[in-house]
């Protein structure tokens, strides 16, 4: 299950590239981007992180943190020269070593039944564009 893992995040990572103009387009064979689709390939990645908490080994954890990470700082790269303003890369981190009491080695912590109100919500994130 770990390397299917690795693929998978691998495979999210490559996507965002591409998106971001960093892998030419196959059909095309240049670089084309779209920050929006980029955008949302990150996020899929960092809700995955957030939704496997607690349930990576090490060498998983560490594959999706750099792949997040390198990916954000694409993206603000790529933002910055393609004229966006500042504020539309504001919600972009590199994401926070986890603290002691945090590591994968800890149990998942049970997470109280859902509400009608919390049904409701959608996943949602912005970058201040």
């Amino acid at each position: 299950m770990t390397q299917r893992f690795i693929e998978f995040v691998m495979m999210q990572q490559q996507n965002a590239a591409l998106f971001l103009g960093l892998i030419p387009n196959p059909q095309t064979g240049k670089g084309e981007v779209n920050l929006e689709v980029a955008r949302m390939f990150i996020d899929q990645l960092v809700m995955i992180r957030a939704k496997t908490r607690g349930n990576l080994i090490e060498d998983e954890l560490k594959i999706l943190n750099s792949a997040i990470s390198n990916l954000q700082m694409a993206f603000v790269e790529v933002s910055k020269s393609q004229g966006q303003p500042a504020d539309s890369t504001a919600g972009i981190e590199p994401p926070a070593e986890p603290k002691a009491a945090e590591k994968q080695e800890a149990a998942p912590i049970a997470e109280p039944p859902a509400t009608d109100a919390d049904s409701k919500k959608k996943f949602t994130k912005s970058y201040g564009a």
